[in-house]
């Protein structure tokens, strides 16, 4: 969609604004004649003829003609008869401030559908309800009630949420970062989050993409385009209702759904969109991503007048996985000839407590003609001999001579530090209150830049018997039995290349033994029924059973146990099966979520699953690197190399298992929810075997 309208308008008609000081129509009125907006301003209110010496008009219709943008700050229930005056004068842009709709519940609902209606009637776009509003610093344009008009700047900004947006103009003007654009979507009821970012992706003027999002509205699409926008320029989001507390919040907020937060990041991820998990952190990272260029490489020179400032930073080097440089003998060299004799020439450089100015000058001078130095971190801390002011400048003057690699500052204390931080943000230095805050930030721009250096995405798809599973599935769904149990998944699972253990049926112990003679000693029995899903917790497992007498006692055993623990469930027998060699036990599985599609988990096996929680999340469907990858991201990773002369598993064979299984959910979209627990993995050449598993489906 073309947000021109939206970002330049020629001419502005405010309905709802309002002569008394403090009410939202006067604010936004204010506003924009405070900052200097060139066009027309139409206010629209019929109990005026003039407000703050404008000319004033009843309604719409009466301006005689059409404004490009129309801002709407009436009472919730007429916002429907305005929007119809919009229709009839056929305005195509309008922003909705007014609170009052699907956030307050199904009236407020009903009413926003309402509109929603009236705009796709009459070819309008509807930015809101229930938010703060628009503003661009390039064109003067502040239709919001946000307070004073932001720096021009890079970063362009959306927000679901108006307070938000105005406390992140507050703290970015004490940072000195400046905006693009900045849009408040509100609820959303039309233009959604991905239109914001789309038109933010085209504009010229961004450089950087932020936000604030509680929700996002279509999935599927958002992650497609998220991922190619994120190729070219960073995406910065903050997504809260990671709890369940925080979940409700966000829904109550602007009536929307909240999807599942491992989804989120598992989305965030594959897009390459950056999360911040504070309003801090992501203003932390802006000021570099808007003021600095993208780091080629890991490799950081520390330069600090004090050891216990360098050490703190070689710690927070060290934890985030990042490298120091290795310096150059010439430029050892060069640092000796003129650093004072008990200076460190080598990284970290200690400048020593008596460094004035100059020496902070020469020295990053000379670390950033280094060619093994990606990236340098100025730390200052106030001593008696510091020079802050003098030192922020001539950081400055080096960066501005030295373009091209990424330069941070963390200069230490308060009072001392304020002319000289002020000095290092009007130059483009980002300056933090702490090395651990900078590298942080180190760390996040790396992994972007790694992110968009990553190869191309190659899903391999595996010749597998699609008919097979897709006749499993369809009986089910025909019979309205929506848990596919052990027997029925493992058929599906077989189609799709698992190898599964060998097993059979039983109703009575003489058929149970029987079963067990054929398939040879040990077995296991295990009880047959789609309405158990976690056998050992109602004793319907037996384990290494060695006689047809055993195997005819646990078979009663069995069924006793089952009965007297769940005596509704449809019990139709046990599985015979045969014991699978000893391996190492982990967990594959899939859960559909509603926005994002399937979700793969990966993580430690058995009873041991829910206990430990080690499990590691991804997108279907998966590339052969994206499932290594959520093998090394769990901490069941270590064991299954091996550890302390222990042999390792197959690692490549549960990666494959995890694209198998991801190819499954992609191909059959009536799968909701795949276990496969455990999936017994042995030393490289061995078959793993899906020793259990459950499925269920979405009725139709």
């Amino acid at each position: 969609m073309n947000f021109e309208s939206f970002f330049n308008p020629k001419s502005i008609a405010i309905v709802g604004a309002s002569r008394q000081k403090g009410k939202v129509g006067y604010e936004i009125l204010s506003n924009m004649i405070a900052a200097g907006y060139p066009g027309r301003i139409f206010p629209v209110n019929p109990r005026t003829d003039v407000i703050e010496g404008i000319r004033s008009y009843p309604d719409l219709r009466s301006i005689g003609q059409v404004p490009e943008l129309v801002v709407i700050i009436v009472p919730a229930k007429i916002v429907p008869a305005v929007m119809r005056q919009c229709a009839k004068i056929r305005v195509k842009s309008v922003i909705i401030i007014t609170a009052g709709f699907k956030e307050v519940g199904n009236n407020g609902k009903e009413l926003e559908e309402q509109v929603v209606r009236i705009a796709r009637q009459g070819g309008i776009r509807v930015i809101g309800p229930n938010c703060l509003g628009v503003i661009v610093p390039a064109n003067k344009l502040n239709a919001s009630f946000a307070g004073d008009m932001p720096a021009e700047g890079v970063t362009g900004y959306v927000s679901q949420s108006g307070a938000l947006l105005a406390a992140v103009l507050d703290m970015a003007n004490a940072k000195g970062i400046g905006f693009s654009k900045l849009i408040s979507v509100g609820n959303k009821a039309d233009v959604d989050e991905l239109d914001v970012i789309r038109a933010l992706a085209e504009d010229p003027e961004t450089k950087v993409i932020a936000g604030y999002l509680e929700s996002i509205t279509n999935g599927n699409v958002f992650v497609t385009q998220a991922e190619a926008i994120s190729a070219q320029k960073p995406i910065l989001l903050m997504k809260p209702g990671g709890t369940e507390a925080g979940a409700k919040a966000a829904a109550s907020h602007t009536g929307s759904l909240a999807g599942n937060d491992a989804a989120y990041e598992c989305v965030f991820e594959r897009a390459g969109i950056i999360r911040c998990d504070s309003l801090k952190s992501q203003v932390d990272y802006l000021q570099a991503f808007a003021n600095q260029p993208l780091p080629v490489g890991n490799k950081i020179a520390v330069i600090s007048n004090a050891g216990g400032a360098g050490i703190m930073a070689a710690d927070a080097i060290e934890r985030r996985g990042l490298a120091f440089a290795d310096l150059s003998s010439d430029t050892i060299a060069r640092l000796a000839s003129d650093l004072p004799p008990a200076a460190s020439l080598h990284n970290p450089v200690d400048v020593l407590c008596d460094a004035v100015a100059g020496r902070y000058e020469f020295a990053l001078s000379a670390v950033l003609d280094d060619p093994n130095v990606d990236i340098a971190l100025v730390l200052l801390t106030p001593q008696a001999m510091t020079e802050p002011a003098a030192t922020a400048r001539g950081v400055v003057k080096i960066a501005s001579q030295k373009r091209g690699k990424l330069i941070l500052a963390s200069f230490l204390g308060a009072s001392k530090m304020e002319e000289a931080t002020n000095i290092l943000r009007e130059g483009k230095i980002p300056c933090y209150d702490s090395p651990e805050t900078a590298v942080r930030t180190v760390k996040v721009m790396t992994d972007y830049v790694r992110w968009r250096a990553r190869p191309k995405r190659i899903v391999e798809l595996f010749r597998v018997n699609r008919r097979k599973a897709e006749t499993t599935i369809e009986k089910h769904l025909r019979q309205g039995h929506y848990q596919i149990g052990e027997v029925g998944s493992k058929e599906v699972l077989e189609a799709y290349g698992f190898t599964i253990p060998r097993a059979s049926a039983a109703t009575t112990p003489e058929q149970a033994a029987n079963i067990a003679q054929q398939l040879g000693f040990p077995v296991a029995l295990k009880v047959w029924s789609t309405q158990i899903v976690h056998k050992t917790d109602v004793g319907g497992v037996k384990l290494g059973l060695q006689t047809p007498e055993e195997v005819m006692d646990a078979f009663d055993l069995v069924m006793y146990r089952v009965s007297k623990k769940l005596p509704d469930a449809t019990i139709l027998g046990v599985l015979v099966q045969e014991m699978v060699k000893k391996g190492v036990e982990v967990i594959l599985g899939m859960k559909r979520d509603p926005h994002f599609g399937p979700l793969m988990m990966f993580g430690m096996g058995g009873v041991m699953v829910e206990v430990l929680k080690d499990v590691s999340f991804y997108l279907a469907p998966l590339t052969a690197e994206e499932a290594k990858q959520m093998l090394m991201s769990t901490k069941t990773y270590q064991m299954l190399k091996g550890v302390r002369g222990q042999r390792g598993v197959d690692i490549e064979t549960i990666a494959e298992g995890l694209q198998r299984l991801s190819q499954l959910a992609t191909e059959f979209p009536q799968i909701e929810e795949v276990d496969i627990n455990p999936f017994v993995v042995g030393p490289k050449g061995t078959t793993p075997i899906a020793v259990d598993a459950r499925m269920s489906l979405k009725p139709r």
